[in-house]
């Protein structure tokens, strides 16, 4: 069963699309900015990598059915509706306000698809691609996965619905500037649903996928390759 309560956040944004609110118990890991992240030996390109890119130009850096092979479906976008959610038991998610219970991270340049997958149970996969300085997307970012951090469990509330939430830090791999991850379990209705969520800034973007975690863990890497590919 799936568990859509509004749609990613920089809790990531991440599950955003499958399930994410977006807070974690212990859920990120993030290493230190690469001070050489930018290209050397070229200021032009070094400051082009620094600068913002727009959301028209972030969309076709997404996944799309041809990337992942056979089986999956593109979702068509849903209208976002998430003024009826509300967290719980979540102090520092709860004033983060938007970002945190289906906003838009903070981030207005951003650009995100959803797919569905025939060959799983229910199985979803989620890309979400932001841009900004480095600056600002290592500080956004890191902002609220410290509050995911500090909320071992909390409840999310949409509608008449009360979804109970627990997540737990996990490994991600050594890509990009920054790395986070987290699995994310919700519960509701005496049924869960394990959504794993990982971010990776590399430079002046932001990579959320979120979904499935065999399915985040199989695709991540060429999300992130296709996003940064043509820089």
């Amino acid at each position: 069963m799936r568990v859509r309560v509004a749609t990613t956040a920089l809790g990531l944004t991440a599950v955003a699309v499958l399930a994410l609110p977006a807070c974690s118990t212990h859920a990120s890991q993030a290493k230190p900015a690469s001070p050489s992240a930018a290209p050397t030996g070229n200021p032009a390109a070094a400051e082009q990598s620094k600068a913002p890119l727009s959301s028209a130009a972030l969309q076709p850096r997404l996944l799309d059915e041809s990337d992942l092979g056979p089986g999956y479906t593109r979702k068509p976008e849903a209208p976002v509706q998430h003024d009826d959610v509300t967290v719980l038991g979540c102090p520092a998610l709860t004033k983060l306000g938007e970002a945190a219970t289906g906003g838009s991270l903070d981030f207005p340049r951003q650009a995100k698809t959803t797919f569905t997958y025939t060959g799983g149970s229910d199985s979803q996969l989620s890309e979400e691609l932001y841009s900004d300085t480095p600056a600002k997307l290592s500080d956004g970012t890191g902002r609220i996965f410290d509050a995911m951090t500090g909320c071992p469990t909390y409840q999310v509330v949409s509608g008449s619905t009360a979804i109970d939430v627990t997540s737990q830090k996990t490994a991600a791999p050594r890509l990009g500037d920054e790395q986070f991850s987290q699995l994310l379990t919700f519960s509701t209705g005496g049924q869960d649903s394990i959504v794993k969520q990982t971010a990776i800034r590399d430079g002046n973007l932001l990579l959320v996928v979120s979904g499935s975690p065999a399915l985040v863990d199989q695709h991540l890497g060429k999300a992130l390759a296709k996003a940064t590919a043509t820089r």
